[in-house]
């Protein structure tokens, strides 16, 4: 298999637009000699562009002869090691660190469900598919279970579009940067997680077509009347068009759970 085949493969396409790779690295707001994690670094032009932000680069590429070429480009930089391995299989550093990377939109779940799992993750910076990024951000209106999940802990936002033609070869569609960010509090208590995580599974399990629906069979007709009332949210409402603050406000009254960080979200 060439080596064109087996990116095509992999829905990777290398980003050729230098300009593109220096904003997502200065904006990545890495602290200087942080550690950050590049999945999929592919010909080293996101990798060169952290090397210069003073960051310690491990740069995982699963192909071989790329990451022979990306060892030898970077031999002379001691702030860049190179792995042969897939990012997903690694286990996560115990110390703070960050991701950033031109992601193959194939591997795009597994990658941001292992750096949700990642303890010590700080940010991850991410190319994605333009969709992908408006999608798990609500930039259309309506909010994935993932998104609703992590957001007690998570901030996810979108940043700049990145036409195809910034890509080499070029893909059928744009490109997008997906941010996460862990939050430097959790807006619940830790000890409320579960109960929240179990609200949102209720929420999204689709019985009955709406989200009253869904939630009555665990929490009672008249808790989830008062929880929707206060929460701004219509008793009809199909789950995917509850906003994450809606989601801290039913917690807030289903839950019993109290603090700022929630109370923040819920106004």
């Amino acid at each position: 298999m060439g080596a064109g085949t087996r990116r095509r493969s992999l829905s990777q396409n290398f980003l050729a637009d230098a300009s593109v790779a220096r904003r997502l690295a200065r904006g990545a707001g890495l602290p200087p000699d942080g550690l950050v994690l590049e999945p999929g670094a592919g010909d080293g032009m996101i990798t060169a562009q952290l090397a210069r932000t003073r960051a310690r680069v491990v740069a995982y590429e699963l192909d071989p002869r790329f990451a022979r070429r990306l060892a030898e480009r970077f031999a002379d930089s001691p702030r860049v090691r190179v792995r042969t391995a897939d990012f997903t299989k690694a286990a996560a550093p115990r110390e703070p660190f960050s991701v950033m990377g031109n992601i193959p939109y194939s591997r795009t779940s597994a990658i941001v469900d292992w750096c949700l799992r990642a303890r010590a993750l700080e940010s991850a910076t991410l190319l994605t598919q333009w969709e992908y990024a408006r999608k798990r951000t609500g930039d259309l209106g309506r909010w994935s279970r993932l998104t609703v999940l992590t957001w007690p802990l998570f901030e996810w936002s979108r940043g700049e579009r990145v036409r195809r033609d910034r890509f080499r070869p070029v893909p059928r569609v744009d490109s997008g940067v997906l941010r996460i960010v862990r939050r430097p509090e959790p807006l619940l208590p830790v000890a409320a997680l579960a109960d929240y995580r179990a609200l949102v599974d209720t929420g999204f399990s689709g019985v009955g077509g709406s989200l009253h629906a869904s939630l009555r069979r665990r929490y009672g007709r008249r808790r989830v009347d008062t929880a929707l009332r206060a929460a701004g949210v219509e008793r009809g409402t199909v789950v995917a068009y509850v906003t994450p603050g809606q989601w801290a406000a039913l917690s807030c009254h289903l839950l019993g759970i109290e603090g700022e960080g929630i109370a923040g979200q819920a106004r």
